[in-house]
């Protein structure tokens, strides 16, 4: 029997949203701070994925400007309907829920329609028979009980300006008692019937999926006796797969069922590879979905088997755009980087990591537990002028391997505080540089030769990447970085090539 492996794409990449089109499926997950928008995902059997672009890739459909770690674009969903792709989210601490539109999923997507009139979190649309479209959402209670205590809403839409019309509908609330943040609302018709399905219990160990279902869209929606339908939460905080939940589900050509959802892979005392996007089987039973927990291995869709090519470790930036693995934190507002030659060109700005604001940085994320970087940098420092390569979880904790007009440094920056660990002098000329993890160990090295790798200080402890469990919601990233520091610069410090290898 053919299995499958979880998660079936590693590193940050949470809430996930699926829709089928044929015998393909897309797939989106949330971004946060992180720019281009919304990555977009492209599957034809559910477990192998190619990442195809960015739903939100201009700045002016997304202003992160000064936006919080872990603010940013929440839990969008992806529908489609005659011949049009539809993608909801919202813009936390901004201008709230916003809709996009294409032809192509991989794009261009629409400038955002905004919908102020919809409070809350985690929009999904959903389409009936009868060419009525809703949406749903979540948000706090007006009179809470408690914090966290949340309900779901409903609320049609017009079909053709895609505006809010008529009565709004207060549908759901937690099933359980005391639960925080009913949330991540999605509809399905299924043999006549609506289905709700829901989380709850907040994105930690206690996360859980829910479903209901009602005769009427507008309900009122019983419960299903056996809910929650998913969870880990019984497992404890020590077991390989926690804080399953936030599912999406489709079916496939065959009459099958799966669902997506996200999950966390702990590991060392941290979860550095953040929330994933994880597969699981749903079947149907006395009316009701219900979902096998989520294993690491797991026997596989019967659609025929479809993997894409393999994309290289090494990025030698030879291409006309930076490859969609690739993220800026924040909105650019101006051009900072290049690619020349074959080389990638960062502009030392101003601008600091350490600042909610958009630094001269091209990350990636970390998407396996132990792996390995590194590059060549090209790079003549002046005073307080620094390149090099940057191990990120936000403003206030990220790892630093810079070059600069003293030597090349290993800073540490942890709770908004700076501590130099180690320091080696470094004669002019090309320098590589390299990150390898094994768990939480993080060594830092760098080599004046090819092959001839040399240790910089110890190893750094990999908790500083983890996010906190219910407040963090990005994984670590790693990346190239260079910066000013706070002073005028008409430097460029050159990366000729980026290789990031997962180790076995």
């Amino acid at each position: 029997m053919r299995t499958y492996t979880n998660p079936v794409i590693p590193g940050s990449y949470p809430d996930p949203s699926i829709c089928r089109v044929g015998e393909d499926y897309y797939l989106v997950t949330s971004s946060f701070e992180w720019f281009p928008g919304v990555p977009m995902f492209h599957s034809r059997d559910l477990v192998h994925w190619r990442q195809i672009g960015h739903v939100l890739d201009r700045p002016s459909q997304l202003d992160l400007d000064g936006v919080r770690p872990s603010g940013g674009i929440y839990a969008p969903t992806i529908r489609h309907h005659d011949g049009v792709f539809y993608m909801i989210t919202t813009l936390m601490d901004e201008a709230g829920t916003f809709l996009v539109t294409a032809d192509d999923p991989a794009g261009p997507w629409s400038d955002p329609v905004w919908l102020p009139a919809l409070q809350g979190i985690d929009p999904s649309l959903f389409f009936d028979d009868d060419g009525r479209v809703w949406v749903t959402g979540t948000r706090e209670k007006a009179k809470a009980a408690y914090s966290g205590e949340t309900e779901i809403w409903l609320q049609e839409l017009d079909r053709t300006t895609l505006a809010p019309i008529g009565e709004e509908h207060v549908i759901w609330e937690a099933v359980q008692r005391g639960a925080v943040w009913c949330e991540s609302p999605h509809l399905y018709k299924v043999g006549g019937r609506y289905f709700l399905l829901t989380a709850e219990g907040g994105t930690a160990d206690e996360h859980s999926v829910m479903v209901a279902r009602a005769d009427r869209v507008t309900g009122p929606y019983a419960s299903n006796p056996r809910n929650p339908v998913l969870t880990h939460r019984h497992f404890g905080s020590r077991h390989a797969i926690t804080s399953v939940g936030h599912a999406d589900l489709v079916e496939t050509p065959d009459g099958e069922w799966w669902a997506v959802l996200l999950a966390v892979r702990p590991y060392g005392g941290g979860r550095n590879l953040g929330r994933e996007t994880f597969l699981t089987r749903v079947h149907w039973e006395d009316g009701w979905p219900l979902a096998d927990l989520v294993a690491p291995e797991a026997p596989a869709p019967s659609q025929q088997e479809h993997r894409w090519p393999a994309e290289p470790l090494c990025d030698h930036f030879d291409a006309e755009r930076l490859s969609p693995v690739w993220n800026l934190l924040r909105t650019p507002r101006e051009p900072y980087w290049s690619l020349e030659g074959g080389r990638l060109r960062l502009r030392l700005r101003p601008e600091t990591l350490a600042q909610r604001a958009n630094p001269s940085l091209v990350a990636r994320r970390q998407q396996h537990r132990d792996f390995a970087v590194h590059a060549a940098l090209d790079f003549s420092p002046s005073a307080g002028e620094c390149a090099g390569l940057v191990l990120v979880r936000d403003d206030d904790n990220h790892v630093l391997l810079v070059r600069t007009a003293r030597g090349l440094q290993l800073v540490r920056r942890a709770g908004g505080r700076d501590e130099l660990l180690a320091s080696v002098r470094v004669p002019e000329g090309r320098l590589h540089l390299g990150v390898e993890a094994r768990g939480q160990s993080y060594q830092a090295r760098f080599a004046v030769r090819p092959g001839e790798w040399r240790d910089l200080g110890g190893p750094v402890d990999g908790r500083l990447l983890s996010p906190p469990p219910a407040s963090g919601f990005t994984g670590a990233y790693v990346g190239m970085y260079a910066s000013s520091n706070g002073h005028p610069s008409t430097a460029v410090a050159e990366f000729d090539w980026f290789e990031y290898q997962p180790l076995c």
